[in-house]
Formats: C-alpha cells, structure tokens, sequence
C-alpha cells in the first residue's frame, strides 16, 4: 500500500508539474492585452501644470492640450471669415460674431470653454472639472434649437472644420504623434453624422 501511495504521489507531483508548465507556457504565447491610454491620457492626462493664460492657476495638461488646440481652431476660422475667403465659415459663426466688445470676447471664452469640456470628458478626462453639460450634437448645430448657430453644416463645411483642428492640432504639437492623431480625427468623424444637418 505504500508503494501505491508513493506511485499515487510521484505521478500526481508529474502531473502537476506538466500542467503548471504547460499553463505557463500558455501564459507566455497569449500575453494579456494591455490598455490603451485613453487620448485625454496621451495628451497629458491629469498631470497638474502651470496654466499660462492664469498666472497662479493649475490646469490639468490633457486640458490645456485640448484648450490649445480648441483656442488656435477658433483663431484659424476667425482669420478666414475676416479674410472673406471663398466658403468660409461665417455663416455658422455669424451671430457670434455679430457680438462685440465684451460680450463676443466672453461668449468666444465661452465657446473654447464648452469645446474644451465637451473633448476632454468624452476622450478620458473623468474629473470633476472635465464635465460637458451642453446641448447634444444634434441640438448645438441646428439653428432652430440654438439661437448661436447661423445655419445648417454641410459635408464640406464639417470637413473645412476638421482641416483647421488639423492645422491647429499640428501648431500644438499633437499632429507629430501619428497614432493620436490618428484617434483625434476618428473622434472628429464620428461626429460627422450628428452635426452635418444640410
């Protein structure tokens, strides 16, 4: 009977030996897939950092990223509607811009403000400060629902907006990672839908 045992033991100690090695190399073969960093994440995330427009002020940097490339984006379009290019934007911005003094430059801080909040909660910023309480998509571009709105979007007026966030997103430095870049215009299109009305 002890040999049995002895047998019994020696050959369930093998056993075991051969599935905790084959399960490791199994392991080894179908490494766990790692998470990709958001894209609030890759452009700085909630590291805190000294915010240039509020000397004193901390700002999160995946904010301020977003809030640099929102601030040159409505630069870019400012200077083509007074530039009276051919299909500019300025029907969209008209009532906007038909504001002045004070008011046009708070509703403009407004504006950055509300598209800054609007990427960075739905890219990965989760805190407190990175919320969006706006109107819909559907809602913030249809004039019939927002007063600040001029007119409807059109495929190619959509598509002029995304060439600016890529001219401003390249002035910033965030065109220079390709794979981000490459999230941020994914981001971009899948807003297409709701916003091009027209």
């Amino acid at each position: 009977m002890k040999n049995f045992s002895k047998i019994t033991l020696s050959v369930l100690i093998v056993a075991s030996a051969t599935l905790t090695s084959c399960s490791n190399n199994d392991d080894e073969a179908t490494p766990m897939p790692v998470a990709k960093a958001t894209i609030y994440e890759r452009l700085g995330g909630t590291k805190m950092v000294t915010d240039p427009d509020n000397p004193g002020m901390m700002i999160e940097q995946g904010r301020l990223s977003y809030r640099k490339v929102v601030n040159s984006t409505i630069g870019l379009i400012v200077a083509d509607i007074q530039s009276n290019a051919a299909g500019n934007l300025q029907a969209h911005f008209a009532p906007l811009l038909a504001e002045t003094g004070d008011t046009q430059a708070t509703n403009i801080a407004k504006l950055s403000d509300n598209l800054t909040d609007f990427f960075s909660f739905n890219t990965g910023g989760t805190n407190a400060v990175n919320t969006y309480s706006g109107l819909s998509m559907v809602a913030a571009h249809n004039p019939a629902t927002n007063a600040r709105m001029g007119t409807k979007a059109s495929n190619a007026d959509y598509t002029k907006f995304e060439g600016y966030v890529g001219a401003a997103a390249n002035a910033n430095g965030v065109a220079s990672n390709t794979e981000l870049y490459t999230d941020v215009v994914a981001v971009l299109e899948s807003l297409r839908t709701p916003i091009v009305q027209k």
